[in-house]
């Protein structure tokens, strides 16, 4: 029998070690940038066309590489910065820059020139799926010059694969945002298809999170500062009142490398309870420096994930950092604790009786009256039912229906009203409907939205007075990607100068300004993209419904409450709001009565 192992040509090895490395043209972008900050560079310059598809090209001023150095640059397992296997344990760079170029240059067309400091000429190659086609001398700036084209041009498959433009520029984007945000004292530009994304110059952190993000975070950010003789915590965090419904705005740094850890999410998060509304979460920007020798960085073949050995201590200190900046700035917002039920528990020690029970119905749980019976488990002494009450004592009237006005009598006459400005009560046969004024009506819309997005576009109400939105970059991005499907539920908006939209109509029957529904339902859709599993139409008709349903704590009209229930059982899924919550349930006529049977 023939032998049938063998090595694999260099070209298909460096194939498969891109396919680790290079996912998406953002993956080059960042791989990239990282080995020209290695290089000591402070001057960046990012160009990329249809979104990194047809060209890359990282322009930088740093120490550029010998004639030699660049040809070695490209081989596999080819680096500067490893000598011995302890040295994996003992990194601080960012990059392996001949692994990165190796694999790049297997999956596009491939171009560099580069010269150092003190060389008169530079040196020009030219690569085409791991072949040399070229190396010359060539006169050219000090630093590294790299083109990248026709990414993944060799292998079909993988390029079919990638999404639209719009997408694939929010991934370039957010590997921008993160590098800039490591190296503020670096200066970096970007630019799509000859347009102006970001230019920015040397500063500190804070100025380079108000460029990146913009004006509103300039009175947002609190310096948050930490040190023990195991990690040292620097950074800033957000205030309570401007944390968002996603998780975007939140970045952790290890020894100045973006990673992806939950546990430390968590241990920020944690530190804001009590603090945040329920489902928002809070902006951060961390630096956790550390021994290398404490941490892994090659659990995973990009680098954004890292193994600590002693995870819980570093926990700790991040934990006590957030709590100690939010307690030396004075973030506790004035809370409104009539709004945040959250805080109800808390309060009930300071509560009277009357107020207790009132507090105990107004948090109904929606999905079954478990808590019902505790309505009844205090006894009221007969004598205190015609005690003379004193000015300040809850008095219970039961009136006759002539002193009502005609509102009231017509919501009797309809079996409707609305309790705790939370549920809509409902008589109905079987007992007593208790309906979810709030997870109904999203309910209602998502099903019409859906409609509209299958269907003919939907109206638009046209705004007298068009307002500007001003986007940051990868949420204008978001906007053009879903352009067609934000037209048919009724918007109408138009580019208005650099990641700015003039908004000139919003769906009929929507209410609200046109800026605050435009930017809460982008916040609301980039929220369900990161916990929800959902096609992008499912995701903007859920994040629309959200957006423009009655609240939980908002008074309706009679005229509401009907518009509300017979548009929810008139629902194909009335049972649910889209997000699975129960819009209704129903105390049986016979627990009720129960209540009552001697």
């Amino acid at each position: 029998m023939p032998d049938i192992i063998h090595l694999l040509p260099d070209s298909i090895a460096n194939q498969i070690a891109a396919g680790e490395v290079v996912q998406r043209p953002a993956s080059a972008v960042k791989e990239l940038m990282e080995n020209a900050i290695d290089a000591q560079a402070t001057q960046l310059k990012v160009f990329v066309k249809e979104a990194g598809k047809t060209l890359i090209q990282i322009i930088d001023n740093g120490a550029g590489m010998s004639e030699t150095d660049a040809r070695m640059s490209l081989e596999r397992h080819a680096t500067s910065k490893i000598r011995t296997a302890d040295d994996l344990f003992r990194l601080r760079t960012m990059g392996f820059r001949g692994e990165a170029l190796a694999s790049i240059a297997a999956v596009s067309q491939f171009e560099m020139k580069t010269r150092q400091g003190a060389s008169d000429l530079g040196t020009h190659l030219i690569v085409e799926a791991s072949e040399v086609k070229s190396q010359s001398p060539t006169a050219c700036e000090k630093g590294t010059n790299i083109s990248v084209k026709n990414l993944f041009f060799n292998i079909p498959a993988r390029r079919n694969f990638l999404k639209s433009n719009p997408v694939e520029m929010r991934h370039i984007i957010d590997e921008f945002q993160r590098l800039a945000l490591a190296h503020p004292s670096v200066a970096f530009q970007l630019r799509h298809d000859e347009e102006l994304i970001y230019d920015l110059t040397p500063s500190k952190l804070s100025q380079r999170i108000v460029t990146l993000f913009g004006k509103s975070f300039q009175e947002q950010l609190a310096p948050c500062q930490e040190e023990t003789s195991l990690v040292k915590i620097t950074g800033y965090i957000g205030r309570p009142e401007s944390a968002r419904k996603t998780r975007g705005e939140q970045f952790i740094f290890v020894n100045q490398r973006y990673i992806r850890n939950n546990y430390l999410n968590h241990a920020v998060t944690s530190a804001f309870e009590g603090l945040l509304p329920e489902g928002n979460f809070p902006f951060y920007v961390l630096f956790i420096e550390i021994d290398p020798k404490h941490i892994d960085v090659n659990v995973h073949p990009t680098k954004t994930e890292i193994k600590f050995d002693d995870e819980r201590a570093v926990y700790g200190v991040v934990w006590s950092a957030v709590k100690q900046a939010l307690g030396a700035h004075n973030l506790a917002p004035a809370i409104d604790f009539k709004a945040d039920v959250n805080l109800v528990g808390k309060l009930n020690q300071s509560l009277t009786k009357e107020q207790y029970l009132d507090e105990q119905f107004s948090s109904l749980n929606r999905s079954n009256l478990q808590h019902w019976e505790k309505l009844f488990e205090t006894e009221v002494p007969q004598s205190q039912l015609f005690k003379k009450t004193e000015p300040d004592s809850t008095v219970l009237r039961f009136e006759s229906s002539l002193n009502k006005n005609e509102t009231e009598r017509a919501e009797e006459e309809h079996g409707l009203f609305q309790f705790q400005q939370k549920y809509i009560i409902r008589a109905s046969k079987s007992g007593l409907m208790i309906i979810d004024q709030q997870a109904a009506h999203e309910r209602v819309l998502f099903e019409k939205f859906i409609d509209r997005l299958k269907g003919t576009p939907g109206n638009s109400q046209q705004s007298l007075f068009p307002q500007t939105v001003t986007l940051t970059a990868s949420d204008f991005a978001l906007a053009l990607e879903v352009q067609q499907e934000l037209i048919s539920l009724g918007f109408r908006f138009e580019i208005f100068g650099k990641s700015a939209l003039l908004v000139t109509g919003i769906p009929a029957g929507v209410a609200g300004s046109e800026k605050e529904l435009f930017e809460g339902l982008l916040e609301q859709f980039k929220k369900n993209q990161s916990e929800l599993q959902l096609p992008v139409r499912d995701n903007l008709a859920l994040a629309l419904a959200k957006r423009a349903a009655v609240k939980s704590g908002q008074k309706l009209e009679m005229e509401e409450i009907q518009s509300i229930v017979a548009g929810l059982f008139s629902c194909s899924k009335p049972n649910f709001s889209p997000d699975g919550r129960p819009t209704f349930f129903t105390f049986e006529t016979s627990k009720i009565e129960s209540y009552f049977t001697r």
